[in-house]
């Protein structure tokens, strides 16, 4: 399959073994996931953070195998979840960072194709989410409003 803009094919990824049931040999129960991911989420942590350290520390492969929802959705369902889905939070900082090096550097015509890459990823994920209910129908970006959030 190939790439949104460029035209190169990708490089093929790893893909998670198929497993339907839960492993024995993890220790934990269901309902210790479910606080732990509450507490990890007390602390701080985005979501990819707390399956990193579920995995890492806890020896825990996968959440949604063991307790039949996401992390995004234990979050959900007790009221802990982002306004801003975490992967678009994460862009939108991207953008604010190429948009501020362009100000300093306003000759660096690479990387304003990047923040015209970036912002275009951006508006694709905006109108996903507002399909699929994720944001209000009413939301629309802007750097300024970008800047005023990540920071």
């Amino acid at each position: 399959m190939g790439r949104i803009h460029a035209r190169r094919r990708g490089k093929s990824g790893s893909k998670k073994p198929l497993r339907l049931e839960k492993p024995e040999w993890v220790e934990m129960s269901e309902e210790e996931i479910v606080n732990k991911v509450l507490e990890l989420a007390k602390e701080g942590h985005s979501q990819a953070m707390i399956g990193t350290i579920l995995r890492d520390q806890y020896g825990v492969p996968d959440v949604k195998l063991i307790t039949g929802k996401s992390i995004g959705k234990i979050l959900q369902e007790n009221n802990m979840a982002p306004q801003i889905p975490e992967d678009l939070m994460f862009l939108m900082k991207r953008a604010v960072n190429i948009h501020n090096h362009l100000l300093n550097h306003p000759k660096d015509l690479g990387n304003k194709r990047g923040l015209q890459l970036v912002e275009a990823k951006i508006r694709r994920l905006v109108k996903y989410y507002k399909r699929v209910g994720k944001l209000p129908p009413d939301w629309h970006y802007s750097l300024r409003e970008a800047e005023l959030l990540v920071k």
